[in-house]
């Protein structure tokens, strides 16, 4: 008799544990699809200088040597290398691109920050996936 009131009573409480479990879930998934939908809107970091450069040598390193294409590592260590070499007035290009793009990125936080503290990011649903996740 005692132990059927036990295990009647354990299983109330794995009931109750799994209800609570699910509306725990739920509630975190809900607030995960509106930070996801902020997230979207919020501006990307620019790429420094040495990142443009970057760029323009892949290109440049590409057609110079065709046989390389998967290996990253040579790639990287020939970008060093040459990112090294290079004087400042040949940097001086990538860093003029590097702060326009700078400049661009913290005009537009600021009218996303802006909008964030307005609220007009909260709640906003209908740009949101709830099926898709990363």
């Amino acid at each position: 008799m005692r132990r059927t009131m036990l295990l009647r009573i354990k299983s109330d409480e794995r009931v109750r544990n799994a209800v609570r479990q699910a509306s725990l879930c739920s509630e975190f998934e809900r607030k995960l699809n509106v930070t996801k939908s902020i997230t979207k809107k919020k501006p990307k970091m620019p790429p420094s200088a040495f990142f443009i450069h970057m760029e323009d040598f892949r290109k440049e390193f590409h057609e110079q040597n065709p046989d390389v294409k998967s290996r990253a590592r040579e790639f990287s260590k020939a970008c060093g290398e040459k990112w090294k070499r290079m004087t400042y007035e040949e940097k001086v290009k990538y860093y003029d691109i590097a702060i326009q793009k700078m400049a661009e990125f913290e005009i537009a936080m600021k009218d996303y920050t802006e909008n964030k503290e307005s609220g007009e990011y909260e709640d906003s649903d209908e740009d949101s996936d709830s099926d898709d996740y990363y």
